[in-house]
């Protein structure tokens, strides 16, 4: 199977002035705007796109969880030859139909799944060299500093998921995925295929945790956007979750933003390139394990340091 990625994600949302702006901040380019309908349209430079509706649009399917959340996920594949092969895969998982020239089914943690002919374009960026020891390629040159970061594709999706086997059943066996690492009895790393970047999807289980959206995340150039990015939301009044971080698991800096959407919106960069050599790790899950490091709060614009909590009374 020829899955390339995250083609696609559709939120349901209740306040659809705040979440467009949270967009526009977050660095999304705006696209083509359905003002009848009343959703609006946003993409990443590769055209990787996402779709806000309000809460209650008939277009959308049913939500998997209650208030603002994505309602609906496509996947790209490489060509119609790819598309029409994976429709006997699906035909009986529940929801299957066809919708023009999309597959869509229900996955077992009851996300609606669409899957789609990819048109999403290669991007082609200058990315500022970094200099370690032995290895200096950054010569007569600044590190450049980012005002707003700007995503370059839709690089991976989190879910809270209620039965974790069914979950990862369905996306190795039924759509091909490949198993990047595992925390033992808590969540997988999946990726779509056996070379790529650490994993397009995350799937974990918590104790007394129902399904739903966890976060949804970008990738940018380099740890500097990174960093710019999640200045720039604080600049705009956006509550960072946690940032700017680092996981060891993935080897990724990351910075986390509180989304009106639902979940939260990460900028991320530097996560490992896998291929069919990698041997997926077995770890606890753990702090230490998923974060090396990190900034709880985020980092504030005004002061370029983290936040200050108010001394108690």
């Amino acid at each position: 199977m020829s899955i390339t990625g995250i083609e696609k994600l559709e939120f349901g949302v209740e306040d659809l002035p705040t979440c467009e702006k949270f967009m526009q901040d977050f660095g999304l380019q705006a696209a083509q705007q359905h003002w009848g309908e009343r959703r609006r349209e946003f993409t990443t430079l590769s055209g990787a796109r996402v779709v806000l509706h309000p809460l209650q649009s008939e277009t959308l399917p049913a939500a998997f969880e209650g208030g603002s959340t994505l309602r609906r996920m496509t996947w790209g594949v490489d060509n119609p030859s790819e598309l029409a092969a994976l429709a006997p895969l699906l035909a009986q998982i529940p929801g299957f139909r066809q919708v023009g020239e999309e597959l869509e089914c229900r996955d077992p943690n009851g996300m609606t799944l669409r899957f789609s002919v990819s048109q999403q374009r290669d991007v082609d960026l200058p990315v500022s060299p970094i200099n370690q020891w032995g290895d200096v390629r950054r010569i007569d040159q600044p590190s450049p500093v980012y005002a707003q970061a700007q995503p370059i594709n839709i690089g991976h999706v989190v879910f809270f998921v209620e039965d974790l086997a069914a979950t990862e059943k369905f996306y190795r066996e039924v759509l091909g995925f490949q198993v990047s690492d595992r925390y033992i009895d808590r969540a997988v790393f999946l990726r779509t295929q056996a070379r790529g970047g650490h994993h397009n999807l995350f799937l974990l289980k918590l104790p007394n945790r129902p399904r739903g959206l966890n976060h949804v995340a970008f990738t940018v150039r380099d740890i500097h956007e990174v960093i710019g990015g999640g200045i720039a939301m604080n600049k705009e009044k956006w509550s960072t979750f946690i940032g700017p971080g680092r996981h060891p698991i993935s080897s990724a800096y990351f910075w986390y933003v509180n989304s009106p959407t639902g979940g939260a919106f990460e900028y991320y960069t530097n996560d490992d390139y896998l291929t069919e050599n990698w041997q997926p790790r077995e770890l606890e899950h753990s702090l230490v394990s998923f974060t090396e490091w990190a900034v709880e709060g985020g980092i504030d614009h005004d002061t370029r340091r983290q936040q200050k909590k108010p001394e108690a009374v």
